[in-house]
Order: C-alpha cells, then structure tokens, then sequence
C-alpha cells in the first residue's frame, strides 16, 4: 500500500476552486457522501433508472466505502464533492467475470453537477485505475451500468472500457451492461 502515498493526495484547481483527491478518512461524513451521490445520480434518477446511488441510505454508502477496497474522494471547502470506490480484485460478487483475481470493480462514482464536464471525474477514475494495479494488483478495470445510460457508455467506451457481458442485479430496474478495461499500463 506504499503505492498509495506516491499517489495520493492530490491538489488541482477546478473551476477556479482547490480541490483534494484523497483516500476516505475516519471524521468524512457519510450523510455528507450519501446526499452527495443522491444529487449527482438525480439526472439518472430522472430517466427512471434506480441506479443503487439514486436511493441508498447513509449505512449502504458507509458500506459500499468501506467493504473491499478503497474509498476516494474530492474535498472542496470542507465537502465532499465526487467519490469513486474501488474493490479489491476477485471481492466483488455476482459475475464471474468480477470474481477473477485479476479484476477489480469501481462504483459509487460521483462528481456533484456543478464539477460535471470539469476534468473531475476523469481525474478520480485515473486514480482508481492507477491504485488498481499499482496498490491492489488488478489488470483489469471494471464497472457495470444501465444499458440505458448512454452518455455513460460513451465516456467510459472513449477512456478504453469494452462490453463484457449483460448482468441484471436485484437492486436496479435495468439491465446492466459489464463494461472492463486493461489497466496493465501502469508498469511504464
């Protein structure tokens, strides 16, 4: 995990506003976090897609932040404004593709709208990607989301992402696309 601190944390101006991109650290709020994704997944709420983000509770975020993996986030003035959470390869659970050892999966990816198109976002998946293969030994970067999100699937298919496979998780109303990248490009 020394990989890490070669990484993080980070400073940039976005927006002509300071920004830190760290790891989660013990005194960040969850109800902070948890009313964060509900407003950054409102548009996607608002297509009608349940998107987990749209609607989880404080418990469910503390969970998704904490279980298997790492929790990064970007603090403006104090709050929290974008997260993304990466699990350890092989932890995450209902695929065989996401339960290889070599495949690591990111989700609860948020930036509040008005850092949307900022660059924000980009920078918090390039640190996911880098800490996957550096920090957790991941070769693959992956992720899923609704077949009907297309903006989604158009961003992350220009950062490299291909189609693995459809899954339809309990949780949501749609059905999910498996989308995964190699990371192996992190050796250079």
């Amino acid at each position: 995990m020394g990989d890490i601190k070669r990484i993080l944390p980070i400073h940039r101006t976005i927006n002509e506003t300071e920004v830190e991109l760290r790891l989660l650290q013990p005194g960040d709020s969850f109800a902070e976090m948890t009313e964060m994704l509900h407003i950054s997944y409102k548009q996607l709420a608002d297509m009608g897609l349940r998107f987990l983000a749209t609607y989880q509770d404080e418990k469910i975020t503390r969970d998704r932040a904490l279980t298997n993996g790492l929790c990064i986030v970007a603090i403006s003035g104090g709050k929290i404004i974008g997260t993304i959470a990466v699990s350890y390869p092989g932890w995450t659970k209902g695929t065989a593709f996401y339960e290889q050892s070599h495949v690591a999966h990111f989700g609860q990816f948020a930036v509040l709208p008005e850092y949307q198109k900022s660059g924000l976002g980009s920078l918090l998946l390039d640190i996911a990607e880098q800490l996957a293969f550096t920090a957790l030994g991941a070769t693959e970067m992956a992720l899923d989301t609704s077949e009907q999100a297309h903006h989604l699937l158009e961003y992350y298919s220009k950062r490299g992402y291909r189609f693995i496979e459809y899954v339809q998780w309990d949780l949501t109303n749609y059905l999910s696309k498996t989308l995964s990248k190699s990371i192996e490009d992190f050796r250079k």
